[in-house]
C-alpha cells in the first residue's frame, strides 16, 4: 500500500509559504492506518523495545497501537505542565525562541530500550529533546520512527546517533 497517497498537501498552512503534509486522510482510512502500524512494527520488532515513547500529540496516535503490537509499555512525552507526576524536562530551539517537552522521571530506567515515535520529522528539535529525556532517565533510545520525513529540513542529522526510520519521505 502506498501510504504517501493518503497524505494530503495543504498549501499556505499554517501560514503563507508553508506546504503542510496532512495525515488525517491516512488516519481516516482503516486500511492505511493499520498498514502504517504494520510497517512500524516490522521496523521495530527486532529492536526488542521495552517501551514506546510517543511525542505529543500525533506521536500518541502511532505510538500507542505500536506499543500494543510490540507488547511494550507506552510513555507519553508532553508539552510542559501536562503531566501529573514528577517530570524531567528538555528544551529545544525554535526559529524564534525555545520550547520544551517533559516526561515522568520514572517512565523509563536503566536497561530499558525505548523507541521514540512521532508523525513527522522536520528539523528534529522535538525528537532530539525527547531522546535526551529517555537517556536522562537512564534508558537507551533503540530507534526513532516517523510516519513522514521532510528530508530537506535536516532533522535526521540532529538525531544521527540513533537509528532513524521514516515510512514516507518528502
Amino acid at each position: 500500500m502506498d501510504l504517501r497517497s493518503y497524505i494530503r498537501d495543504v498549501p499556505d498552512f499554517p501560514k503563507k509559504g508553508i506546504l503542510f503534509r496532512d495525515i488525517t486522510p491516512l488516519l481516516a482510512s482503516p486500511g492505511a492506518f493499520a498498514e502504517s502500524i504494520s510497517q512500524f512494527k516490522k521496523v521495530a520488532y527486532d529492536l526488542h523495545p521495552d517501551l514506546v515513547a510517543g511525542i505529543e500529540s500525533r506521536g500518541f496516535l502511532f505510538g500507542t497501537p505500536l506499543a500494543q503490537e510490540l507488547a511494550a509499555g507506552f510513555i507519553p512525552i508532553r508539552k510542559p505542565g501536562k503531566l501529573p507526576w514528577q517530570t524531567i524536562r528538555a528544551e529545544y530551539s525554535l526559529e524564534y525562541g525555545t520550547d520544551a517537552v517533559e516526561m515522568h522521571k520514572d517512565a523509563a530506567g536503566p536497561g530499558q530500550r525505548v523507541i521514540v515515535v512521532d508523525d513527522l520529522l522536520a528539523t528534529g528539535g522535538t525528537v532530539e529533546a525527547a531522546c535526551r529525556l529517555v537517556e536522562e532517565a537512564g534508558a537507551e533510545v533503540a530507534a526513532c520512527l516517523f510516519l513522514v520525513e521532510l528530508t530537506d529540513l535536516g532533522g535526521r542529522e540532529r538525531v544521527a546517533s540513533f537509528p532513524v526510520e521514516s515510512l514516507v519521505q518528502f
